[in-house]
């Protein structure tokens, strides 16, 4: 007999999605075009050569959606919004077709008695934006707050759990160092810009958003790891360090301290970004929550000839057959992650807004049978219990991801829903992984 876990009566369970990733209509009823939009459309950017274009088209199914998570007895789901159908130029006259889709959403979900968390910018910056410089321009800052005022406006008087960021690590270097998306940049001084603005904008939104949605709670979506040197070796453990800085602690000292690491500012040097005045003071406006998105750890070891930290990744030594070849199932890196995160960051209230995990899932007699995906998500949790039984302030936990979607430069190459999407017909089928989540909704509780 296994052994049951349960968890406090308020905690929050849902799952989780993104506007490109699932939306398609991607030129339909005045929407704008996104850095996505064109960077999935530059041959050779997309693993597999596919687009956002159609993906799971939510956009004309949201409703059988919807009647989906009911079924399986969702409560709570997070879901960004595309900046570019709302404000196709990013500014300006609002595109109310646009608009009119997030209210009808908005509405859909509640009448099921699901409760939407939504994020405002989960990296499919408008392209009229990106042409005018896109994050690395100051003034983007400052629209994101007049977009964050539009959309509180419309949708603050159902909606009262916002997200202003979605991951900014991923945004910044994936987009503006590693060129592997959206813009597709290479520039590690326009990386560091980027972020300090779009943290900028965090800061700036969260008083936007509670003067217009009344007793709402606000918090930030950064992706983090648990990081370990590979050996005891003291220049392993400088290595692990810069990483941690580069990764983890540029992104949360500022909203808790509001600084960067000295070490880090030191080992950028001329990179570092332009900072004026009151700008760490705006970015550090306290938050509700932070939410924390993992998938895995890593283990870094020092490397001259490496990477621009000087250090390279280490292969895990228990990867499965079936792991995802950058992730492994190690529940314990998210266990000591969140204590980490109480001890040095003062006991910070916590949603694990993504978990999950890619598999190579299949249809077989009309089902898919996903035990590895079971497991990792058994294990996680489980490490989210036993945090929450150590101290931790952790309220809730949302699966990555409900459907299977457009998975950013890897296409549709990677499968990582509860639900499995056919793309070209449409259909969706439920997996054991979410028929197996369905009992974890009902008894709030795990088990195998």
């Amino acid at each position: 007999m296994n052994d049951i876990y349960t968890f406090p009566k308020d905690f929050i369970w849902g799952t989780a999605t993104a506007s490109y990733q699932i939306e398609g209509a991607w030129n339909e009823d005045g929407r704008g075009p996104s850095v996505w939009d064109t960077f999935a459309h530059t041959e050779g950017k997309i693993d597999d050569n596919t687009t956002g274009d159609k993906t799971c088209d939510h956009y004309h199914r949201f409703k059988e959606d919807v009647a989906l998570m009911k079924k399986m007895g969702l409560k709570n789901y997070r879901l960004s919004l595309s900046w570019s159908r709302i404000l196709p130029e990013g500014k300006g006259g609002v595109n109310q077709k646009g608009l009119d889709f997030y209210n009808d959403l908005i509405d859909e979900l509640l009448a099921a008695g699901i409760t939407p968390f939504i994020t405002l910018f989960h990296w499919d910056l408008p392209q009229a934006l990106q042409d005018a410089g896109g994050w690395a321009n100051r003034e983007t800052a400052y629209l994101y707050r007049d977009y964050a005022e539009i959309v509180t406006k419309a949708l603050g008087d159902r909606v009262k759990n916002w997200m202003t960021h979605n991951e900014p690590w991923v945004h910044t270097m994936c987009g503006h160092f590693f060129g592997n998306h959206a813009p597709g940049l290479t520039d590690l001084k326009k990386a560091l810009q980027t972020a300090h603005h779009m943290l900028l904008a965090h800061g700036l939104a969260i008083p936007v958003i509670r003067k217009n949605s009344k007793g709402c709670r606000v918090g930030l979506v950064n992706n983090l790891e648990w990081i370990e040197p590979a050996s005891s070796s003291e220049r392993d453990k400088a290595a692990a360090a810069r990483h941690d800085g580069a990764f983890n602690r540029w992104y949360l000292d500022p909203l808790f301290f509001g600084s960067y690491p000295q070490d880090m500012m030191e080992w950028y040097g001329e990179d570092v970004p332009q900072i004026e005045a009151g700008d760490m003071k705006i970015i550090s406006t306290p938050m509700d929550f932070l939410g924390v998105n993992f998938y895995t750890r890593r283990i870094m070891a020092h490397d001259s000839q490496g990477n621009f930290l000087n250090c390279r990744q280490v292969r895990y030594p228990f990867m499965r057959k079936s792991d995802y070849e950058e992730w492994e199932n190690n529940a314990e890196g998210l266990y000591r992650l969140l204590i980490r995160l109480k001890e040095d960051y003062n006991s910070p209230e916590l949603m694990i807004t993504e978990n999950g995990t890619p598999l190579q899932d299949k249809i077989e007699n009309g089902e898919v049978h996903d035990p590895d995906r079971i497991d990792y998500l058994y294990r996680h949790m489980g490490a989210a219990w036993q945090a929450i039984a150590d101290g931790v302030d952790l309220k809730g936990y949302f699966v990555w991801s409900f459907l299977d979607n457009f998975e950013w430069c890897l296409g549709f190459t990677k499968r990582f829903g509860l639900v499995y999407t056919d793309y070209e017909s449409g259909k969706r089928i439920v997996k054991d992984s979410g028929r197996w989540y369905e009992k974890v909704l009902k008894t709030n509780s795990i088990s195998l």
